[in-house]
């Protein structure tokens, strides 16, 4: 009574699909001790007399050679036999200088036209951006206003930079092919060299005097007749050089009144 009792409360309590038919072996498996288990899939329906899926090891698979080359894609473009990858040789290579933009020969031959304002202008060469001259010719202005016990660096390059801008404005409106800034404040620039003797004479000489009016005089028409020779001959701006240099006078006016006063 109670062996049965406890056979329903066993297949009440747990309901599986396994049949219990033979007591005599383990419950829950359907094979016997003389079946080989791996023939029978009623554990978890897989099939376990298939190959698996890997070797053992030092077993491996061969694979096929990979022919091609890592990291170094096709070029686009063979250099030439004689072009080196990464140009080994600076024989072709320019001047720092010239790469900078300074070129000694061009200050040089701009130094003599402004020094000579009856010298013809190479409109080529004075269509130039430089400044490295102009940078120095104003250094050196207000190094000689320096020795005199004027320190106006501040006025120089305030006035420089003021007269350029209206300059610039100014001959864009009068040429036809236009200019750049750049082109305005190297020749106004390298026309300031003349202004340097005028602060020389005032270290050895007194300029608040008749003396003094007629240098500084002089030295404001040669500064602004070499300033308009260069624009008209750069910006071909025929017959209007008493046009151009009258603004260039009146701005080399005001550094020669930092000079004598």
């Amino acid at each position: 009574m109670s062996g049965s009792g406890f056979d329903n409360l066993n297949t009440d309590f747990y309901q599986s699909s396994y049949s219990v038919d033979d007591h005599g072996q383990p419950a829950g498996y359907g094979y016997s001790n003389t079946e080989d288990p791996y023939k029978q899939a009623q554990y978890g329906q897989y099939d376990y007399s298939q190959p698996m899926g890997y070797a053992a090891p030092g077993m491996m698979q061969p694979q096929q050679p990979y022919t091609g080359q890592i990291y170094q894609p096709t070029p686009a473009f063979t250099p030439s036999p004689t072009q080196s990858m990464y140009g080994s040789s600076f024989d072709d290579e320019p001047p720092l200088l010239e790469e900078l933009g300074i070129n000694f020969d061009h200050i040089w031959q701009k130094t003599l036209t402004v020094l000579h304002p009856m010298k013809a202008a190479d409109g080529n060469i004075m269509n130039e951006t430089d400044l490295a001259g102009p940078m120095v010719f104003c250094l050196a202005f207000g190094a000689t206003l320096l020795l005199t016990g004027k320190i106006q660096f501040g006025y120089v390059y305030g006035i420089s930079a003021i007269g350029c801008l209206g300059m610039y404005c100014l001959l864009n409106l009068m040429s036809m092919t236009g200019v750049s800034f750049g082109c305005v404040a190297s020749v106004l620039g390298y026309c300031l060299l003349p202004m340097i003797l005028l602060a020389s004479f005032g270290v050895i000489l007194s300029l608040q005097g008749m003396f003094g009016i007629i240098i500084a005089a002089t030295i404001i028409g040669w500064c602004s007749f070499s300033a308009s020779k260069i624009f008209i001959s750069a910006l071909a701006m025929d017959g209007q050089q008493l046009l151009v240099a009258y603004p260039c006078a009146l701005l080399y006016g005001v550094f020669a009144l930092i000079s004598v006063f």
